[in-house]
């Protein structure tokens, strides 16, 4: 006989839930420290000189490790379909702890000239490594220990989790400069986050021992087990992985500008003071880490695409104004407001783009689908946002950073009008009432 759909609302699976994200917090809180608290060491680093020349360099080196994302990607997310979701998630937490703890320790320009550059550089490579299996992993790990009807509102909680790491740095560099002088936050102080992130790894590596796997990959056809997370495999699929690094490029451009580079945008050029500047990423951040859940639920509602196209919309529209506006405040309140009304737009794409991107893929291949086209379109746009936005205000022509992001959002928007819907997506031949990735009915099981 056909199985049948239950009748009543699944329950979400929190276990699942905090199990996959609470790795990706302390992952992403070590990721966003080093943009956050570039202020504070840049100088450390590089010769004395032009403030904004120093910030360039720290950008480089922030930049190059989106450009060690695809290789994360492809090796862990091979990892992830061939091994497990949970030893993927074990794996990259140990890369980020080791990570962190390189930074804490490296030696100053004072001390030993360019070669602390060179460990920072070698960290940022490390952790470049780590979040490009990171995001795939547990992006792929949430959508599949949920239940149809609920997967966008439980893989929502990657960002909340990826949020809420930034929150905790962001914290963290408010109390410091509450409670350090300039000085030594110049001279030591910064140092402080990434102990506490190479430590806080370690416990999440402990947690994250006790995962169990979904069922979704435990119960792939053993047959397929020589072609899991193979490159061979994921081409059968280039429309799909085409598609994800597509809508995935005005996403994450968007994303870093009005969260990494806001810190340094609002004390770099609208002239707020640090730790002004901080406390509005904070506070914006807070209620935009609030809002993922109630729009990852709303998809589960009217599907995915009328998110992403209202976010294409107000981001293509939207980044040139808002930018603008930004530039000329000098409050608190009024940088508060600006901030908030640009995450709220971001928030149509972030809410969901992780379970976009896993429903277009099958069991096999889903984590290496994920990983790499994602990684590519990070390292080709999101990590080098800052740099760009800073490379243009060096050049006197900031407002033209303001027209790329809605270009590349324009671009994005293209792609989410055409795009089918995923919603009903099958992860698994068991999902009655699913369909398949090609968007057929999918058969119940027997």
């Amino acid at each position: 006989m056909t199985d049948s759909a239950p009748a009543h609302r699944p329950r979400t699976p929190w276990r699942a839930v905090i199990g996959g994200s609470i790795g990706n917090l302390v992952e992403w809180f070590d990721w966003f420290v080093y943009a956050s608290f570039a202020t504070y060491f840049a100088g450390a680093f590089f010769p004395k000189g032009n403030d904004t020349a120093q910030l360039l360099n720290t950008a480089g080196i922030f930049a190059v490790g989106f450009f060690m994302r695809p290789v994360g990607g492809w090796l862990l997310g091979r990892y992830a379909d061939r091994r497990g979701r949970k030893a993927a998630l074990t794996l990259t937490v140990t890369l980020m702890s080791a990570s962190a703890l390189l930074i804490a320790i490296a030696p100053t320009y004072d001390q030993v000239g360019y070669f602390g550059a060179l460990v920072l550089l070698v960290a940022r490579l490390l952790q470049g490594l780590s979040v490009g299996g990171e995001y795939a992993a547990s992006a792929t790990y949430l959508t599949e220990a949920s239940q149809p009807g609920r997967r966008g509102f439980v893989s929502s909680f990657q960002y909340v989790s990826m949020t809420l790491g930034q929150l905790i740095g962001l914290g963290l560099q408010i109390v410091l400069q509450h409670t350090m002088s300039d000085d030594a936050l110049h001279s030591y102080g910064w140092r402080i986050p990434f102990i506490v992130g190479s430590v806080g790894a370690a416990v999440i590596f402990w947690l994250r021992r006790n995962l169990l796997e979904t069922e979704v990959y435990a119960e792939e056809d053993a047959h397929q087990r020589s072609e899991r997370g193979t490159i061979g495999e994921l081409l059968r699929h280039r429309k799909e992985a085409a598609l994800v690094i597509a809508l995935t490029m005005g996403g994450t451009v968007a994303y870093y500008t009005y969260t990494t580079y806001l810190t340094k945008y609002l004390s770099n050029t609208a002239g707020l003071s640090k730790s002004d500047a901080s406390l509005v990423s904070f506070c914006a951040l807070f209620l935009f880490m609030l809002l993922q859940p109630a729009a990852g639920s709303l998809s589960d509602r009217i599907g995915r695409r009328p998110l992403l196209i209202t976010f294409g919309i107000g981001s293509m529209l939207g980044t040139v104004p808002v930018m603008t506006a930004l530039s000329h405040t000098d409050t608190f309140l009024g940088a508060l407001l600006l901030s908030l009304a640009a995450l709220v737009i971001v928030t149509g794409y972030t809410s969901i783009n992780a379970v976009v991107k896993a429903e277009l893929f099958p069991t096999h291949v889903r984590a290496l689908g994920v990983a790499l086209p994602y990684a590519l379109a990070n390292a080709l746009f999101g990590g080098t946002a800052e740099y760009v936005a800073l490379w243009f205000k060096k050049t006197g022509a900031e407002s033209g950073f303001y027209w790329y992001v809605s270009g590349c959002a324009a671009v994005s928007l293209i792609v989410y009008l055409t795009m089918r819907e995923t919603r009903d997506a099958a992860l698994t031949r068991g999902h009655t009432g699913d369909t398949t990735a090609s968007g057929e009915p999918q058969k119940t099981s027997v």
